[in-house]
């Protein structure tokens, strides 16, 4: 048997990582600024991170959501207090999409409607309905295609607000910064705004912090710096550095009802575990703080670049637009430099490092970058 081939692949097998960096079979080195798919948060191969889901896979690695699990109450209590929503609830499950699926499911159980506003360039996963609330048509299927979607354009107040003032609309699900749609961000204001709306006409608000979350912002959360609170925030990626696992983060509005969701490997003892490592190192090596300061730093360094056309972010989660296909500038950074990076539709590059990146490390990047560059 053969894999299915949907991937186009780098030739270069990755069998070890450390902290920013990783080795190829060979033994060569890279830097990595891109985490994975901004998966992995505190670094490759942690020493707490490796040594907590060891001893939790010696032990017991799955049971049943049947049965009690205090770890998945200890990740929600912790989860609740590290990101400031300690009077929402916590539902566990395994991937990002999964994580959408199920926000938009109490967000129709709760209004009883079936209507959605998504954004132009969004991105929230490649299952049933997180895909067709994905603005991208080549990757929704003729099943997938179920006309809940309205698409509005990011940042547009007046649109937003027409849309909603129809009175059914179910829920408004928006990232946190959108990424794979070329690091976009929403306005202070449009956040505002949209929160303001959603709650006059009786819209559920879902904030996507799949990508934009668990501090990679250089806050917990990237809306945050809106100063809003959306009635459910979904977390995957870097929840687990690299672990499978999601989380719904769900407003006191809503009542849980035996059997309104339900999941079988979400919340396992080894998630948990590796939940639990990534807030002990978040809150114990600063890593928030981290991502704001050496962010900063690349951001203010990246914009002295007159290659680049526009640099966008926050925090550790930056693009740079180019005028041209940057499909050459990402093979010459990984066959020549050894870095790796990611990319977002055929202009733009994007970096999505470990939140543990050091200054030194981002000098480092900016150093192998400019020679690609001149």
């Amino acid at each position: 048997m053969n894999l299915f081939d949907v991937y186009p692949l780098f030739d270069i097998n990755i069998v070890k990582g450390k902290g920013c960096h990783v080795w190829d079979e060979n033994g060569t080195e890279y830097l990595d600024l891109y985490g994975g798919h901004a998966v992995i948060s505190i670094g490759h191969a942690h020493p707490h991170y490796v040594e907590m889901i060891s001893n939790q896979v010696a032990t017991l690695g799955f049971y049943s959501n049947s049965v009690i699990n205090k770890l998945q109450q200890e990740v929600a209590a912790r989860l609740g207090k590290i990101s400031g929503y300690d009077d929402y609830s916590l539902f566990l499950i395994n991937s990002g999409a999964e994580a959408n699926e199920n926000a938009l499911k109490l967000a129709s159980f709760h209004t009883g409607r079936t209507k959605v506003i998504s954004f132009s360039k969004a991105f929230h996963g490649r299952t049933s309905l997180a895909v067709e609330a994905t603005d991208n048509p080549k990757i929704i299927a003729p099943i997938n295609a179920n006309g809940h979607m309205t698409y509005l354009p990011l940042n547009d107040t007046d649109a937003l607000k027409a849309e909603l003032s129809k009175g059914d609309t179910c829920a408004v699900i928006i990232e946190g910064i959108q990424g794979v749609g070329g690091i976009q961000i929403p306005t202070r204001e449009f956040f505002r705004e949209l929160r303001k709306a959603c709650t006059e006409n009786g819209t559920v608000l879902i904030l996507d912090e799949i990508q934009s979350g668990y501090g990679r912002s250089g806050k917990f959360f990237a809306h945050q710096y809106a100063g809003i609170r959306p009635d459910i925030i979904t977390v995957a990626k870097g929840i687990g550095n690299g672990f499978p696992m999601a989380g719904v983060l769900i407003s006191p509005m809503f009542k849980p009802v035996y059997g309104m969701l339900g999941t079988t490997f979400g919340g396992n003892h080894l998630a948990c575990s590796a939940a639990l490592a990534v807030m002990d190192v978040i809150e114990q090596e600063h890593l928030v703080e981290n991502a704001a300061t050496v962010g900063g730093y690349l951001l203010e360094e990246l914009k002295k670049f007159p290659q680049i056309k526009e640099v966008r972010g926050q925090g550790l989660m930056i693009g740079m637009e180019f005028d041209q296909p940057v499909k050459e500038i990402r093979n010459r950074l990984i066959h020549e430099q050894k870095v790796f990076t990611g990319a977002s539709g055929t202009n733009v590059i994007r970096l999505l490092p470990p939140l543990c990146l050091s200054k030194a490390e981002a000098g480092e990047f900016l150093s192998r970058f400019k020679s690609i560059l001149d």
